[in-house]
């Protein structure tokens, strides 16, 4: 039970308000948390306040005190269960106003229990703020509908007559809701990966921090499989590479948190990525998290996290340059390892780095971690589809240096022998070194919360599959991405799908570079602060002012994106084309690896939000125009946006305020 404590309205009312308040100080002790004198008599107000608000109510509702919702960290402090809705009450105690913030986080809350709750859905989901010392809110219930419903503003006095009038604005439903089932309904909240780092850094479990579809293979699945082959290895005294597959979104970065700072953690593994934003924006959460204030707390937790989290370039190059050492850790998490340097780029030297490397990444991952006497691991993270730089090795890489080792072993999902690209297969055949373990290959999307639609369907506009995508689209009953042609109407849309504390930011392709033009031209500057920093900081995601190419984004996700489509990725005959800007004009690209990354690069911008895209293209320049401008023309954005919507994006309304866009939820 999520609940600290569950009552009837019957069980409620032969209770005293001191006799709730005890009762809950006895739940808390025995959640190891010291009890303050605030908190009892902020209960004791609250048991009065409700006592007096519910005395004629229907003695079957139900209250849930103090529940909890473990993807935020936090608890509602009550939860009413009527015949018809699911009232989620906030309580500000000697409040005399409705600040911003309690709105968003009252707001936020219902959603919470909207998206992640099983018999959440099916019902009203209405949060109420109640300010106790606040003036006489206006009372003008809303028309509610299966969804959450806006904030409703109760004082002390005024509370039951709101749940009176909400009752009555919903009217009798088809199928009454039964508290104690709802109460029994699995509660499956999926994180983002900022949020699962700092609980597992908390030390919860993946088993409490998703399980996104109770019919598909989860990640307590994976987890389980990573874990037997580090005990396989452990127990044989053996070297093996374990490979996670999935699509985009499916949780693969989370299993491989999972590795370093949950239930695996024992093994002091060790996070290792090339996505140096990922790598920053982890280890400032972290820090954050672990000392809010600030001060040498943070710097020692930021030490701590930097310890774990770690450069994969640096990595290889510090054990390279010491190699009468071992790795101190047993195990490493390789991220993204389809993107492992070849020897060619591993061993090029720059302007701002000189290479140590004699090989290729994964043949020198493996000799340092060969270097241990009694065994090793090393999860190989694999994220199909999201290759964007030049010098990616590919899987056949680390196939081709495991065959070569015979103290390596691998185990992975037959996905690593289907892929239709040669450089992505790990072996042609099964060869003896590989064992197949299918629940290493995660298949179900969990960045986007509500809609598993959304990867095919990017699968298909890629591929430039109209008829396909329009298919998937029509079957899901609409996919979550929009289309406006208008900058401002992309912003007003932006902020009307994040209600609650949900973030949203704009994205675009590093290639994109005529969208200055177009009045979008600023690049993010410091990523953990775009990532981690709310409004009113002028320096995060939700101020809309700058966007995140997807070398920033990468491996991260928001709530609400707004994508900006650029020149570099236009129609033309055949289907896509892959464009560069050279001087003051686009050349197609026809090597077939660069024209990959691009449309890669498009993947992974339009698989960035757990909820709502709006794709943005530009108007460009009208041929009549007498600033005609070359490199933009009108017609090329023209066909791109008619292409989107024949796929089956949905026009976004201009809506008069941003609250109206939650019409569209």
């Amino acid at each position: 039970m999520r609940a600290w404590l569950s009552l009837s309205l019957a069980e409620f009312r032969v209770l005293a308000p001191e006799d709730v308040a005890a009762r809950l100080a006895y739940a808390q002790a025995g959640r190891f948390a010291t009890l303050e004198l605030a908190q009892r008599a902020a209960w004791v107000a609250e048991a009065r306040i409700l006592g007096r608000a519910l005395a004629e109510a229907d003695p079957a509702w139900r209250l849930l005190f103090e529940f909890d919702l473990l993807r935020l960290e936090k608890r509602v402090d009550a939860v009413l269960l009527t015949d018809r809705a699911i009232l989620v009450l906030e309580f500000k105690h000697g409040a005399r106003g409705f600040a911003a913030a309690d709105l968003r986080q009252a707001e936020d809350y219902a959603l919470d229990l909207h998206d992640f709750h099983a018999a959440s859905r099916r019902h009203p989901v209405v949060p109420v703020l109640v300010a106790t010392e606040a003036p006489e809110p206006l009372l003008a219930p809303p028309l509610f509908w299966h969804g959450v419903a806006p904030v409703q503003l109760a004082n002390a006095a005024t509370l039951g007559l709101l749940i009176d009038s909400t009752q009555s604005a919903i009217g009798p439903p088809a199928a009454p809701l039964a508290p104690l089932a709802w109460e029994a309904a699995p509660y499956r909240p999926v994180p983002t990966v900022l949020e699962a780092a700092t609980l597992l850094y908390r030390r919860h479990s993946v088993a409490e921090l998703a399980e996104a579809r109770a019919d598909a293979p989860n990640l307590t699945r994976t987890t389980a499989a990573i874990s037997r082959a580090i005990e396989a290895a452990r127990r044989d005294g053996a070297h093996c590479a374990v490979f996670v597959t999935g699509i985009p979104g499916a949780g693969k970065t989370l299993c491989g948190l999972n590795v370093v700072f949950g239930a695996l953690r024992e093994h002091g593994a060790a996070f290792l990525t090339g996505n140096v934003p990922l790598v920053s924006v982890l280890r400032e959460a972290l820090a954050r998290n672990a000392a809010p204030a600030g001060g040498k707390p943070r710097a020692r937790a930021h030490a701590e996290a930097s310890r774990v989290l770690q450069n994969v370039h640096r990595f290889l190059d510090e054990h390279v340059t010491t190699r009468a050492h071992e790795a101190p850790e047993h195990v490493i998490v390789f991220d993204e390892a389809q993107r492992a340097w070849d020897a060619r780029q591993a061993t090029r030297a720059t302007q701002r780095r000189v290479s140590r490397l004699t090989a290729s990444e994964p043949a020198h991952a493996l000799e340092i971690m060969g270097r241990h006497a009694d065994w090793s691991v090393i999860v190989a993270l694999i994220g199909n589809g999201q290759e964007i730089n030049t010098g990616e090795a590919g899987l056949a890489e680390w196939g081709r240096v495991i065959a070569a080792d015979p103290r390596w072993r691998a185990v992975a999902a037959r996905r690593v022998l289907d892929a239709s690209e040669p450089a992505q297969r790990l072996a042609e055949g099964q060869p003896a070194w590989l064992s197949l373990d299918e629940d290493l290959d995660l298949a179900v999307p969990m960045r986007s919360v509500r809609d598993a639609a959304g990867a095919p369907w990017v699968d298909a506009v890629l591929a430039g599959d109209a008829d396909r995508a329009r298919r998937i689209a029509e079957a899901a009953g609409g996919v979550p991405f929009f289309l406006t042609r208008d900058l401002t109407a992309l912003r007003l849309g932006l902020r009307g799908f994040c209600r609650g504390l949900r973030r949203a930011g704009l994205v675009a392709s590093a290639g994109a570079r005529r969208l200055r033009a177009e009045g979008l031209g600023v690049q993010v500057a410091d990523v953990a602060d775009w990532f981690l920093n709310r409004w009113p900081d002028i320096r995060g995601s939700e101020a809309l002012e700058t966007f995140a190419t997807e070398y920033d984004c990468q491996g991260l996700e928001l709530d609400v994106v707004g994508l900006a489509w650029g020149g570099d990725f236009i129609r033309g005959e055949g289907g896509w084309q892959p464009r560069r800007l050279v001087g003051d004009g686009w050349q197609r690209v026809r090597g077939a690896e660069e024209r990959l990354f691009i449309r890669n690069t498009y993947r992974v911008l339009l698989t960035r939000a757990r909820y709502e895209t709006i794709l943005w293209v530009p108007p460009g320049s009208a041929a009549d125009d007498p600033f005609h401008d070359g490199t933009r023309p009108a017609a090329e954005m023209d066909a791109i946006a008619g292409f989107l919507l024949a796929c089956g994006a949905r026009p976004l309304p201009v809506p008069s305020s941003p609250r109206l866009a939650v019409s569209l939820l």
